[in-house]
């Protein structure tokens, strides 16, 4: 491409932190978010864990006229959005000049449930009257990227992606091209969710794809570990900003890494079960790669999309196995939702920061609970401490229920 990609701004709201340095300092140290939950009575619910954001106010952040009209998904992204303007080097109300080149690409999985429960609940006790007249505004998916471009007149491309939890992956992708393509020179980019309640909370359970280690909840999310017993539902946002290379050169951007690759597949096998022996990871990383022009031997890490399942683990790791052969021994493979829990349609968003600042840094984040390796996820895992390797190349993996896919290929900046 003679069109290039870069980050330039990093942007998180996680069970961990509000912000990324928080976050990144959890994942480094492998300190996880995860905790009894109280954003309802979890005392019917067989599990009762969950990574939620803490401390959070939107009403503080975005005054209470706003917060009427944002669900809290939105919430999320916007504050998310404004971190990494502010770290991208942008003033607010100076993002630039032509705000037809500025785009919003942010996804979500779900979208405005709490809101959704909350409109339901009105109507079931109160009747049709006690709709609010904003409720369709606080739920609808594309508002997240809607409220990013209002608040920052961006007036470019907008797009919202719902792949489950890919949809990070998928969004970051997507802008890529835009810049690749001229559609934009700068984008908001990436993913967020707000999904804890009960009803989202007790479909994932009753699909008995939650952890119950609730006597443990800092313990519970542990990918790839021989115990792992689900995965811990999360929430929360990861924003970057990405810029076109020019660009972010002429007003002296700082730079965190370039992303050059980007591949998506589906497995069309199951509604929520990987295929086995990891096809479909395997297509994915395989393309990103080659859109990238980047042999799997110049690899050095892959931020996994490890969710703690018995499925998903064993078969990431094969379609790793597929992908980069003899040199699998040779690529470092960690997962952050050990920390995070899996924060659904931000996870992407939420990884592809830490990627961006693995390779920034040169330490890889470890997976935390981390203690006994399944000897059917045979890849280089890291645990214990952050692995000082300087990594070069890296992948970051999102994969979502129906099968889809998305794969994304960042290298170091260099200068």
């Amino acid at each position: 491409m003679h069109r290039r990609a870069v980050i330039t701004g990093l942007g998180a709201v996680t069970p961990c932190g509000l912000d990324v340095p928080t976050t990144w300092d959890a994942m480094l140290k492998a300190r996880p978010g995860i905790a009894l939950i109280t954003r309802f009575d979890p005392e019917a619910f067989k599990s009762r864990i969950a990574g939620e954001v803490k401390g959070f106010d939107g009403e503080a952040r975005f005054g209470l006229r706003a917060v009427r009209r944002l669900g809290l998904f939105m919430q999320y992204a916007l504050a998310a959005g404004e971190e990494a303007l502010a770290d991208a080097g942008f003033r607010k109300g100076e993002v630039w000049p032509q705000p037809e080149r500025f785009g919003t690409y942010v996804g979500t999985g779900i979208g405005g449930f709490p809101e959704i429960l909350e409109a339901a609940k009105a109507l079931e006790r109160d009747g049709v009257r006690r709709i609010s007249a904003l409720f369709m505004t606080r739920c609808l998916s594309n508002l997240a990227a809607g409220a990013l471009a209002i608040e920052n007149e961006a007036k470019g491309p907008s797009l919202c992606v719902s792949t489950a939890c890919a949809v990070g992956n998928h969004s970051i992708g997507e802008a890529v091209r835009a810049i690749w393509f001229g559609d934009a020179d700068v984008i908001l980019a990436g993913g967020t969710e707000a999904g804890i309640t009960p009803l989202g909370f007790g479909g994932f359970m009753n699909m008995k794809a939650l952890s119950t280690r609730n006597d443990d909840p800092a313990g519970a999310s542990r990918p790839f570990d021989v115990d792992r017993d689900g995965f811990v539902m999360a929430e929360g946002a990861g924003v970057v900003v990405l810029e076109e290379l020019s660009h972010a050169l002429d007003r002296g951007a700082r730079i965190y890494c370039e992303v050059v690759g980007y591949g998506c597949s589906t497995d069309a096998y199951h509604i929520t079960a990987p295929i086995p022996g990891g096809d479909g990871a395997a297509r994915c990383m395989a393309r990103a790669l080659e859109v990238a022009g980047i042999a799997p031997a110049e690899v050095d890490y892959i931020n996994a999309h490890g969710t703690s399942t018995l499925l998903n683990d064993p078969t990431e790791c094969a379609g790793i196995h597929t992908v980069f052969g003899d040199h699998v021994d040779k690529v470092a493979v960690s997962s952050t939702k050990g920390v995070t829990g899996h924060t659904l349609g931000a996870a992407g968003g939420v990884e592809a920061i830490a990627t961006a600042l693995t390779l920034h840094t040169g330490r890889i984040p470890p997976t935390a609970n981390l203690e006994n390796p399944d000897p059917e996820c045979d890849v280089d895992l890291v645990m214990g401490e952050p692995r000082a390797a300087s990594p070069r190349v890296a992948l970051s993996n999102g994969f979502g229920f129906g099968g889809t896919n998305g794969t994304l290929v960042f290298v170091r900046w260099e200068g």
